[in-house]
């Protein structure tokens, strides 16, 4: 099926200079010490990295007696002669400027140097790499103030809660986080700490378009999918289910009929972690594993959860589920005509356990975290019947979690999604009558925007009970979502 691909939402990449695209970090260190006349220590460098010329030499100034202007102008003076001699491009800042070029993403030059030293290093980089330029003359305050990003963010028309800052100190980084950017930091002379809507880097080398975009709006991959009995019946069935969980680009997948090891096997061969809950089901995920929640001795059917860090400050919580398979409700509805009140009662047990593990993940929430359910529920769905109220999905949906499938597509006439069964054309009891096709397996959220969602089978997959050669070692579809994690 054809995936919805809305516009990446990252706007723009805003560069901080001295120390982040030209090694000019050390040579403002340099001027300083010249000017100051004295070797410079670490205690220096609160009032000399990431500052205007204004505030060294104001700082300068006190300790001197000399007139800030005069040490003003000789600042100027002499980082202005180093950089005209000595612009030295950071390692990755080219390729990476080609690369948002490449993909349309405009980048802007944000600096606490003045204009003048800013144009020099402009001309040396290419000032046609950048679509805007703030310097320190632009701006009534200048880094660590917000007013240099909000400037370019105005410039660009963009929301700075869309754009990557990419800075090298403690005094831009505090710029660009107070502007309301997300931060990229590579520090260049003195350590950035790690926080919440923050990335450290030791280089630009190797930074991808994508990593931004994650900065900007991360991105989380889940699948859901019944193994089938763990996949025993088809060939070689571990390394096609590798294969399959591969190509799908999942970050996460939920899993039902595990048949006891399969999530340990899977994560294991994939370098992931996992968390296996009973004999049936598990969750594997390439983003380390926080907590787990959910009975770890669950039976055959019911739910586990695990909390994993997608993002340094943001966690997601993914619940798997298996629902009981009995009574069937489009069998007793094809089959056996089964009027919709019966088929309503009918889902009792169905419903119990879904109340069930909704009553556990209420337990194990927390405010802000938001949580995917996914799963085989082994009923239809409340949105793809139109006269039939399938109180399990209903139930889900009262709990706050919407169908990211039918979010995609909401038609299920054009969009049926149905997951059961690529194998099934025919029921398997030898009468001829053709299978119910239906859409049992489910990824519902509770606080993300999805960004795609599809089912998933791949190959050709032979009918019942010719499968062992299947490229498709499952009796289910796989249902695929892409979410995009809240703003912070």
């Amino acid at each position: 099926m054809t995936p919805h691909t809305p516009q990446h939402p990252l706007q723009a990449v805003l560069f901080d200079m001295d120390g982040t695209l030209v090694d000019t970090e050390r040579l403002w260190w340099e001027a300083v010490e010249q000017v100051a006349g004295r070797p410079l220590t670490e205690d220096d460098q609160p009032d000399v990295l990431g500052r205007s010329v204004e505030h060294t030499a104001a700082w300068l100034a006190a300790a001197t007696a000399r007139p800030a202007a005069d040490l003003a102008a000789e600042l100027h003076r002499e980082f202005a002669d180093r950089v005209r001699t000595g612009i030295v491009p950071r390692p990755g800042a080219l390729d990476l400027l080609d690369a948002l070029a490449a993909a349309g993403i405009p980048a802007a030059l944000v600096t606490a140097s003045p204009r003048a030293v800013a144009d020099v290093v402009l001309d040396a980089l290419g000032a046609d790499r950048f679509a805007v330029s703030v310097t320190a003359d632009d701006t009534a305050r200048t880094k660590p103030a917000p007013d240099p990003y909000r400037a370019a963010c105005r410039a660009l028309g963009v929301d700075p809660a869309a754009c990557v800052a990419v800075e090298d100190t403690e005094t831009g980084v505090a710029s660009a986080e107070a502007a309301g950017c997300a931060v990229l930091a590579v520090p260049s002379l003195a350590p950035i700490g790690t926080a919440p809507g923050r990335t450290v880097r030791d280089s630009l080398t190797g930074v991808t378009v994508q990593e931004l975009r994650q900065m900007v709006a991360p991105e989380l991959r889940v699948m859901s999918w019944n193994l089938w009995l763990g996949g025993s019946e088809v060939d070689d069935h571990r390394a096609k289910q590798l294969k399959a969980i591969l190509e799908s680009g999942a970050d996460v997948v939920g899993l039902q009929e595990t048949g006891g090891t399969s999530a340990q096997e899977l994560a294991e061969a994939l370098g992931w972690h996992h968390h296996r809950a009973g004999e049936n089901l598990g969750v594997i995920s390439r983003h380390p594993i926080t907590a787990r929640f959910g009975d770890p001795d669950v039976g055959f059917y019911g739910a586990a959860g695990v909390r994993i860090a997608v993002a340094p400050g943001r966690e997601v919580d993914v619940w798997t589920a298996h629902l009981h398979y009995t009574p069937y409700g489009p069998y007793e509805f094809a089959f056996d005509g089964l009027p919709a009140p019966e088929l309503i009662a009918h889902e009792e047990l169905r419903l119990t356990q879904m109340r069930d593990a909704l009553d556990r993940i209420a337990g194990s929430s927390t405010e802000g975290v938001p949580v995917v359910l996914v799963g085989d529920f082994n009923c239809p769905s409340h949105l793809d019947w139109p006269d039939m109220a399938w109180p399990v999905t209903k139930a889900a949906e009262d709990a706050g979690f919407a169908d990211s499938y039918r979010e995609a597509h909401p038609d299920p006439v054009a969009e049926p999604g149905h997951t059961w069964s690529p194998i099934h054309p025919v029921h398997e009891d030898g009468s001829g009558r053709p299978e119910p096709q239906d859409r049992i397996d489910y990824v519902l959220h509770r606080g993300l925007t999805v960004r795609d969602a599809r089912t998933l089978v791949t190959g050709t997959p032979r009918p019942w009970p010719d499968v062992a050669d299947n490229d498709w070692p499952s009796d289910h579809a796989a249902v695929v979502t892409t979410f995009v994690l809240p703003a912070r």
